[in-house]
């Protein structure tokens, strides 16, 4: 599906598991919709003056939306969540005038991160779009962007790389030895690229100790490396613990049903034991809970003590 205007939706949600490229994804659209000498099917030229834009940052036409703000010092942070100042400043862009007289697009990433606010302001301009403009949509969560929202879009799931890609791309990246990282990635190569960090696996390695021997873990003790963390990196962190958990508990249910471990195949002797004693309707609770979990990871406000309970949740399972 390359960039065409005569067949592009004015609105398109692009979604996908998390780290599989679909900002990127999206911004090649955006490049393929704005290009002045598009090649057959609509891919952008990579050599006209709005590619050469694009390539550079400094495209007027081309709006991208994330969940980011401006200190004081002209420095773009991360916020939890897109604003809606940012959506009403895009909706005054998409009047204006194309400068290029081609498109404008607009690439808001990740799309469930726009709050309640944010995403009714969207509304209207996705009722009625100006002419010739174009919204891109990505999300790996779609069930979290508004059903306002989503009913106003065209939804595309966007490819996922096979291994091999995978591999050749990560091997670019200066990985070698990249199976470990993307089972850990569930074969994402974004994902997998920012797992290869050394002090994330030693912290993931010491996480999985303790899951691996329930009958010795404390859970206080172990919940006590999340205040080891900076305070502003805590709940990225516990984001990491449940994610660990949820992986955990997807390999004991696939071991217990005599599959093998997807995610955790470096632990597949603990897991098999475990497996061994575990009640799969107590399993399926306990995922269910971390998935809960999993989309309240950025409220609350004692990040330890929501990974000690996780963690005795955790241990009960094999009592």
């Amino acid at each position: 599906m390359l960039a065409d205007r005569a067949r592009w939706p004015h609105a398109l949600l692009l979604t996908g598991p998390r780290g599989i490229g679909k900002r990127a994804l999206a911004l090649e659209f955006a490049r393929g919709l704005l290009c002045e000498t598009p090649r057959a099917g609509g891919a952008a030229c990579g050599e006209c003056a709005s590619c050469r834009y694009v390539a550079a940052g400094q495209h007027p036409d081309l709006r991208v939306v994330e969940p980011v703000e401006i200190d004081d010092d002209g420095v773009a942070k991360p916020v939890e969540w897109i604003p809606v100042d940012a959506i009403r400043a895009l909706i005054a862009w998409a009047q204006l005038t194309s400068h290029r007289r081609m498109a404008k697009v607009a690439v808001i990433a990740p799309a469930e991160r726009m709050n309640a606010a944010a995403a009714n302001a969207l509304l209207k301009t996705l009722e009625e779009p100006a002419p010739s403009t174009f919204l891109i949509l990505a999300s790996a969560a779609p069930g979290r962007v508004p059903a306002t929202v989503r009913s106003r879009c065209r939804t595309m799931v966007a490819p996922t790389a096979d291994a091999t890609a995978a591999r050749a791309w990560l091997a670019a990246q200066g990985i070698a030895d990249a199976d470990p990282l993307l089972a850990q990635a569930a074969g994402a190569p974004l994902v997998a690229r920012a797992l290869a960090d050394p002090g994330y696996q030693a912290e993931r390695a010491a996480w999985l100790k303790g899951l691996a021997t329930p009958s010795t873990l404390v859970p206080a003790a172990l919940a006590l490396r999340i205040d080891a963390a900076p305070r502003e990196e805590r709940r990225e962190r516990l984001a990491s613990v449940v994610d660990w958990l949820l992986g955990w508990c997807i390999d004991l249910a696939q071991t217990k049903a005599g599959a093998t471990p997807r995610q955790n195949a470096d632990h597949a002797a603990a897991l098999a034991r475990l497996a061994a004693s575990v009640a799969p309707i107590a399993l399926f609770r306990y995922h269910r809970a971390l998935l809960r979990q999993r989309g309240l990871v950025a409220h609350p406000l004692t990040p330890r003590l929501v990974a000690e309970a996780l963690l005795t949740d955790y241990q009960h399972l094999f009592r």
